[in-house]
């Protein structure tokens, strides 16, 4: 194999890790914009949690959003309400029915 070839599995590890890091981000920015819109809450746990929880709800937790009453699904409980933007942003970007009207309308 030539030096620097790359073969399709690490191409697919490096576009799973940009997936990974532009929704990651992602969760940051609609957390930042939320709060920011509201001049109301702490943007400081979603951003700072954000890649925990990207990884807890894409790769561990059993959920489906289009079953969101599923008797087997697992739970997700954030006992802090300041950073509940953490918990909307995963809801809206892993399918629930929160949408991102929802979002912006987020302490209106």
């Amino acid at each position: 194999m030539p030096t620097g070839a790359t073969t399709q599995t690490q191409k697919s590890a490096l576009d799973q890790a940009q997936l990974d890091q532009l929704s990651i981000n992602t969760i940051r920015c609609l957390a930042m914009d939320a709060v920011q819109k509201a001049n109301s809450g702490h943007p400081g746990l979603p951003m700072g949690a954000a890649a925990m929880a990207y990884v807890l709800w894409t790769r561990f937790l059993r959920h489906d959003p289009r079953k969101p009453h599923w008797p087997n699904r697992d739970r997700f409980v954030l006992s802090a309400g300041h950073g509940c933007m953490l918990l909307y942003s995963l809801l809206h970007l892993t399918g629930y029915d929160l949408t991102l009207d929802d979002i912006k309308q987020f302490r209106q």
